[in-house]
């Protein structure tokens, strides 16, 4: 990992991959976080947002619905993407962008060390890691954890290119994973394990036979094909239907019909977390 002295930016760019709504469902996750909703002064972190600042802009706007008075801080490694996320806010001053001319939105250039003017309540750090190896997580999550706010989150995941298949990691301020959540598109959904090719790069390289990963995406599949028959009540029903028999067979699912209908389906880490070497 590169950087790490006092005042340089920690991390690699990016690869810039972004797109409208593309973080739509994890957006939707953090916008019902309790920390968010309870903090007195919240301040969330978009990290590594891409070539544009779209995304950044889309969880202001979805965020103040949940938790007015949040403010949104876009950061990315790569000087010319900032400047172009701030020629986008411009624009949206201007209203000449459908964001509200009002935003709550700013964009500067930092990476892992989280430059801030407060301790975030929230970091969204999503499509990052992905071009990391596994062994360098554990310390991007403590360089980014400690920046944290007492009680706060870091949300670090990864999604396809049209944000239909996300999967994440909640993470502590003492950088201790404590949920694993996946979250797709029910409609056209072929199997669950699809997203076995968007898994945190913390489990990625784990959906081996022996690993518990492995064993819930197994059983997802496997719930999924017993629960076909609920598919003539459409894909919601059969989603559900397969929760049910995942719950009776032990697996500690959490929340509940709200969000499954969601398509998201939440575990304990402990239920996926690698195997010790």
């Amino acid at each position: 990992m590169q950087g790490g002295r006092a005042g340089r930016v920690v991390g690699r760019p990016t690869r810039g991959t972004t797109g409208t709504n593309r973080l739509r469902r994890v957006d939707r996750w953090i916008a019902q976080l309790p920390a968010l909703r309870a903090a007195r002064d919240p301040l969330v972190v978009d990290l590594g947002f891409g070539a544009n600042g779209v995304t950044t802009l889309e969880l202001e706007d979805r965020l103040r619905r949940a938790r007015p008075g949040v403010d949104v801080l876009g950061l990315e490694i790569d000087p010319d993407r900032v400047e172009v996320a701030d020629a986008q806010l411009a624009a949206v001053r201007r209203a000449e962008l459908r964001f509200s001319p009002e935003a709550r939105v700013s964009f500067a250039r930092g990476g892992f060390e989280v430059p801030s003017p407060r301790r975030p309540t929230v970091i969204r750090a999503f499509n990052v890691l992905r071009q990391y190896d596994e062994a360098d997580v554990p310390d991007a999550w403590a360089r980014m954890c400690a920046r944290l706010a007492p009680g706060g989150v870091l949300v670090e995941g990864t999604c396809d290119e049209i944000g239909r298949v996300s999967s994440w990691i909640d993470v502590d301020a003492d950088a201790r994973p404590l949920r694993f959540t996946i979250s797709l598109r029910l409609r056209g959904l072929e199997r669950p394990s699809i997203v076995a090719e968007r898994l945190p790069k913390a489990l990625i390289h784990r959906n081996v036979p022996g690993e518990r990963v492995h064993a819930w995406l197994t059983a997802l599949d496997d719930e999924w094909e017993r629960a076909a028959g609920h598919a003539v009540w459409g894909p919601e029903q059969r989603w559900l239907a397969m929760i049910a028999a995942l719950r009776a067979a032990g697996w500690p699912i959490e929340g509940g019909r709200t969000r499954w209908r969601l398509g998201e389906l939440t575990v304990p880490w402990s239920a996926v977390a690698p195997l010790p070497a």
